[in-house]
């Protein structure tokens, strides 16, 4: 980092003044008139070195702020891409909350109609279809809410990762990281799969539940 000093303040002195020669000789004049010259020439030198050193005092200044301005780039850059990863973890915690309604509605439904089922084949009720209906109901409807959470996940995922890849190409990031496997998304499809056996099984009574 460019460390900047401030030059000392200008001692102003007073400009020499002209040296009345009209009663000197020719020649005793201009050695006078000579000296008086040096003495302005070495004023000027003494200003002109003045304005060198903020002239270099200034260019440690911008150099300063340039030095500055790619650290603050820099770090915006960082946090843009970590603002990735934090989205990516904010879709998988909706995934989450998706996985946890649709395993509620399946494993209520799926109970509801087992229950119900049970007692028709014991004798204990004489008609259970409106609540095997319900239960068969509550399975699909935790199948499609989950259908259509993993396809919003996969949508919302692939535009994330069609952004992150752009602003890499533009240099806006580093994108050094990957986004690892989602282990969420994984789950959804298991429990998918899960939903699809027991409402065959509740259906055509078939299948590894039935």
């Amino acid at each position: 980092m460019t460390k900047t000093t401030r030059p000392n303040r200008f001692q102003d002195q007073p400009l020499p003044t002209i040296p009345d020669v009209s009663d000197m000789s020719s020649d005793q004049g201009s050695v006078i008139l000579s000296q008086h010259r040096t003495h302005l020439s070495t004023f000027r030198t003494g200003l002109s070195e003045h304005r060198t050193d903020l002239s270099e005092y200034r260019t440690d200044l911008s150099t300063h702020r340039t030095d500055l301005s790619t650290e603050r780039t820099e770090m915006s850059m960082r946090r843009t891409g970590m603002s990735f990863q934090r989205t990516r973890m904010s879709a998988e915690r909706t995934l989450m909350s998706v996985i946890r309604t649709s395993l509620s509605l399946i494993s209520f439904g799926f109970t509801i109609f087992q229950v119900f089922e049970k007692a028709k084949d014991e004798g204990l009720v004489t008609h259970a279809a409106a609540p095997r209906n319900f239960g068969v109901t509550l399975v699909l409807l935790g199948i499609i809410m989950l259908l259509v959470g993993i396809a919003y996940h996969l949508q919302f995922m692939f535009g994330l990762r069609q952004e992150r890849d752009a602003m890499h190409a533009a240099g806006l990031i580093h994108a050094q990281s990957k986004f690892p496997p989602s282990m969420t998304l994984v789950t959804a499809l298991i429990l998918l799969a899960i939903g699809i056996f027991a409402i065959m099984s509740m259906v055509f009574q078939a299948g590894p539940f039935g």
